[in-house]
């Protein structure tokens, strides 16, 4: 699917800058949140991938984010950027009336998802996180606690072990590459909090991919946020395990930040067609 279609919206702090990659008979909406300092271009690959199951594909770039306004990579309050998401979902409804929604939140964009499905969630038909910042993450309150934040930019190698990936982030220049700013991370401490006390999503099917040598969101701090919102809690072990939501886990091992675009990709998009097969309506 390598027809895309670009929108512009008014969303809570200025333009909003939406890729849609159609599909002449969709059986279903996808919805992406990307995460901290890329853009929803880099989805094309799993935008294709989507399409082959039928799906439309919507997604913004967050406000400070690629296209979109705002000074780089600031996000003063996460509840904009979840109402920014669900202005994209209205527009995606109103061009598709009927259609379920499967919403995709990667790292940052995991957070954003699980706050949009904590307010929005009688909307879903599924959600997907992928290395979502959720539960125990312990960088901002680290950097927080720093009279200056370093400008320590994200590793490329942390992405993938593909070092294709990492080449491509590293020469994009709609990537941000400079420091955190305060304003964005007082607004994950703050948002982490929101979604600890949000409450769960009752039975929404929640699909959790991650890879066990991520080292930009650990695994371990991801599982206490992901249990909770699915009402989840200790128990079980392995690849895949069923929690007391509808939640069903893989972890990939060896695998880095971006499953997606990690060397076992088609695994990880056969777990996500497993997953919609089983959730979407037939």
């Amino acid at each position: 699917m390598t027809d895309t279609r670009e929108h512009a919206l008014t969303g809570t702090r200025g333009a909003l800058a939406v890729h849609e990659w159609p599909h002449p008979r969709p059986r279903f909406l996808a919805l992406l949140a990307h995460g901290y300092g890329e853009h929803a271009g880099r989805y094309g690959e799993v935008a294709g991938s989507l399409g082959t199951l039928g799906a439309a594909v919507y997604a913004p770039d967050h406000q400070g984010h690629g296209r979109s306004a705002g000074e780089r990579v600031v996000v003063e309050d996460f509840e904009d950027v979840v109402s920014d998401l669900h202005t994209v979902a209205d527009l995606a409804r109103a061009a598709h009336p009927g259609l379920p929604v499967v919403l995709f939140g990667h790292s940052m964009g995991g957070l954003i998802a699980a706050r949009y499905a904590q307010r929005y969630g009688a909307e879903l038909t599924a959600l997907v996180l992928s290395g979502p910042v959720i539960g125990a993450w312990e960088l901002p309150g680290r950097l927080l606690g720093l009279d200056e934040i370093p400008d320590t930019p994200i590793s490329p190698a942390a992405l993938s072990r593909d070092p294709a990936v990492g080449a491509a982030y590293a020469a994009d220049p709609l990537v941000w590459h400079g420091p955190m700013k305060r304003p964005t991370l007082e607004a994950f401490a703050r948002t982490l909090r929101t979604v600890a006390d949000g409450g769960g999503v009752g039975r929404l099917p929640v699909l959790w991919l991650h890879g066990d040598d991520d080292r930009l969101v650990p695994l371990p701090g991801s599982r206490v946020g992901v249990e909770r919102l699915t009402g989840g809690g200790p128990g079980g072990s392995g690849r895949a395990r069923e929690s007391r939501g509808d939640l069903t886990e893989r972890v990939y091992p060896g695998a880095r930040h971006e499953v997606f675009q990690e060397t076992n990709r088609a695994e990880v998009f056969a777990d996500v067609t497993a997953f919609l097969e089983r959730v979407l309506p037939r």
